[in-house]
């Protein structure tokens, strides 16, 4: 296989579009670009949502291929058709790229060691659920399932070296690590609109902080309610602004956290899932600094979008989520689970916004689109040679 020659490139996954969370963004982002390189590319993933088409579909030159969810377990959904379209595409694909967590992925290692097909794996996060002895399970299920992949591997793709230093999936395996930044993509913000919303939302012209994630426990959104205690005997009147989903079936941190958000209801606006890219970039854009207060966080995209729009970031000292501040100093470190500690990270930021500044050019030097997509087809194709080596040896 010469390194002109197109591949043929299935990736598998739980969600894709329009699911909009990290993973399928990273997906989609990556799989468009291989796609304008000339390659063959299809995902298969779960049909999440009725309204989702029952056949495939293309866009923007990515084949899409939404099977049947019979059962959802927790985040995760059973596709009883899937070891049927792993075998069918895979006799005729060079590579698979799985995403992980995922249940089915020992099925995707087995068909790609039946076919001869090289297999990548990216690692997008350790299994975070709530407490509870089915979610044990779970977690127990999904991990086993992974090590059985990982040993078959060609590579794993990890974050950052310090997510795969502290990840229980990834460091038993470091010797196959391969690092590659997230692909990150957001336009540039629109001035006026981004006023508008200044306008809109803050009290008195004070501060407005962010908060883009979805209202589940490993995202610690409590604590970025709680530190308003703390900002508040400076700026009385600042607002929180949530984007992203917030009455999350799987789990109750929404409704466990109602007394809360009653308590600080003046300083508190829900706006739900941004699906507009311009939306989100004006979104950042019009924030004075964003939280990311996390138990647990792999990378966070939301950190570097909003970098690149021009807001300074206070994230907690999780690995792997601290890299983005710590690579850039667009941004302060807290202590995680700390409310207190996290206020005084984002009044330090708030009252010398000079100091967590940074240049367009500087962030995207850091985490450059183009520069992950070629890491990635470099992996992809090494994993190809590896497996059609494989196969010509016996």
């Amino acid at each position: 296989m010469s390194d002109n020659q197109p591949l043929k490139i299935l990736i598998a996954l739980q969600y894709y579009l329009p699911h909009r969370t990290g993973v399928p963004l990273h997906i989609q982002r990556v799989a468009e670009r291989l796609v304008e390189r000339g390659h063959e590319v299809t995902v298969i993933a779960a049909r999440h949502h009725p309204d989702l088409p029952r056949d495939e579909e293309t866009i923007n030159g990515v084949r899409i291929v939404r099977l049947w969810a019979a059962i959802r377990v927790s985040r995760g959904m059973v596709m009883p058709a899937y070891p049927w379209a792993l075998w069918f595409f895979l006799r005729t694909y060079d590579v698979v790229w799985v995403n992980t967590p995922m249940l089915e992925t020992s099925l995707a290692a087995v068909v790609a060691q039946m076919t001869k097909t090289g297999l990548i794996s990216t690692h997008h996060g350790d299994l975070v659920l709530p407490t509870g002895l089915f979610n044990r399970f779970v977690s127990w299920f999904t991990f086993w399932h992974y090590q059985f992949m990982a040993n078959r591997a060609d590579r794993l793709i990890a974050y950052s070296q310090d997510y795969a230093e502290n990840s229980y999936y990834l460091k038993p395996y470091l010797d196959k690590v391969s690092v590659i930044n997230p692909p990150i993509e957001i336009p540039q913000p629109e001035p006026d609109k981004v006023a508008d919303l200044k306008k809109r939302w803050s009290n008195d012209g004070q501060p407005i902080l962010g908060f883009a994630g979805r209202f589940v426990q490993e995202k610690r959104p409590d604590l970025a309610i709680k530190a308003l205690g703390v900002v508040r005997q400076q700026y009385p009147l600042i607002k929180l602004v949530f984007a992203g989903e917030y009455d999350i079936r799987y789990e109750d941190t929404w409704n466990n956290a109602q007394p809360l958000i009653k308590q600080y209801a003046e300083h508190i606006l829900f706006l739900g899932e941004i699906d507009n890219p311009q939306a989100l970039a004006n979104y950042y854009a019009a924030c004075d600094v964003l939280l990311l207060t996390s138990d647990t966080e792999c990378f966070a995209l939301v950190q570097v979008e909003a970098m690149l729009c021009g807001t300074p970031v206070v994230m907690t000292n999780t690995p792997g989520g601290r890299v983005p501040v710590t690579k850039t100093g667009m941004g302060k470190i807290a202590p995680m689970g700390n409310a207190k500690k996290i206020g005084e990270a984002i009044l330090d930021v708030l009252n010398t916004p000079d100091d967590y500044q940074k240049p367009y050019d500087h962030i995207d030097h850091i985490f450059n689109l183009e520069a992950t997509v070629d890491a990635y087809e470099h992996e992809l194709r090494q994993a190809a040679k590896n497996a059609n080596a494989r196969h010509q040896s016996k």
